[in-house]
């Protein structure tokens, strides 16, 4: 693999050409340094070195060390790409642009931890995030991969295991791409959409809404002609991050998250994902 890869097409696009060995997929690091140290972690036991690792963004949000999170990251070597925070905190933004519904219960807590990140975060760190690139280009088994963060075309668009085929083949006509590697809605899910693929690892830093404190990552693998993903759990010290946050003062809600595994508010969730919320996820490989 070409770890540094190479510009091309559209600005902070980077290709990183082919490759042949089984990556590990993450993201949505959101400030939770426990969480994303168990992860390096373990990638390492398993003989990941960082050129096959990918971050698909977020690594800044709910969780109480935004920038020791975002420097963990930045020194491990891996592969990331902006999200929509990032995106936001490189531009000075004042809001962090996720996408919720305005008025919603989310976005109302939105505006707690992104003032506390915006606080945290200083210039080289902003700096780094701005130096991201915005979506990865490779191939694998003869397929053409895109990483991207929320939609192909909208950092911040949610797609979810209950979206609409027509809306994830839009994407993928805006993708140019066999395979789609997305991260933003926090919930782990590979989904065939026809001959192509759609694969979102979930989330490092907060739980998937199933009721266990279980975070998620998730392995590709080459495999005779196609491309394998298997969705793995991750237990970690996810009472010493809540007890971080509880004591920074950030939005009680996804502090209890981390220990019950359910989310503050679903309000921004189509119905199907609602009414799954604590259910266990069962998830083949």
């Amino acid at each position: 693999m070409n770890s540094a890869g190479k510009l091309i097409g559209l600005p902070q696009t980077v290709d990183l050409g082919r490759i042949d060995e089984p990556l590990l997929i993450c993201g949505g690091a959101y400030s939770n340094i426990e969480a994303l140290s168990a992860f390096l972690i373990a990638a390492e036991a398993q003989g990941f070195g960082p050129d096959r690792i990918i971050h698909t963004g977020d690594v800044v949000a709910y969780g109480a060390e935004p920038a020791a999170t975002a420097q963990r990251l930045r020194r491990s070597g891996v592969h990331a790409i902006q999200g929509n925070v990032e995106e936001s905190l490189a531009r000075g933004r004042a809001e962090c642009s996720c996408g919720f519904d305005e008025g919603s219960y989310c976005a109302e807590l939105s505006a707690d931890w992104f003032g506390f990140a915006a606080d945290r975060v200083d210039e080289p760190l902003r700096d780094w995030m701005r130096e991201l690139p915005h979506q990865l280009t490779f191939t694998m088994a003869g397929r053409r991969v895109r990483v991207i963060h929320g939609g192909a075309s909208r950092i911040n668009a949610f797609l979810y295991p209950s979206t609409p085929e027509e809306a994830f083949e839009a994407e993928f006509e805006a993708a140019a791409a066999d395979v789609i590697i997305a991260g933003h809605c926090s919930l782990p899910f590979t989904r065939p959409v026809g001959s192509r693929l759609w694969h979102n690892s979930g989330a490092l830093g907060i739980p998937a809404n199933d009721g266990t404190s279980r975070v998620w990552y998730a392995l590709m693998t080459p495999d005779n002609g196609s491309i394998r993903f298997e969705h793995i759990p991750l237990v970690y010290d996810y009472e010493r991050a809540r007890s971080k946050m509880i004591a920074a003062g950030l939005p009680r809600g996804y502090a209890d998250a981390l220990s019950t595994g359910l989310w503050p508010s679903v309000s921004t969730l189509p119905d199907v994902e609602q009414r799954q919320a604590g259910q266990r996820l069962q998830i083949a490989a």
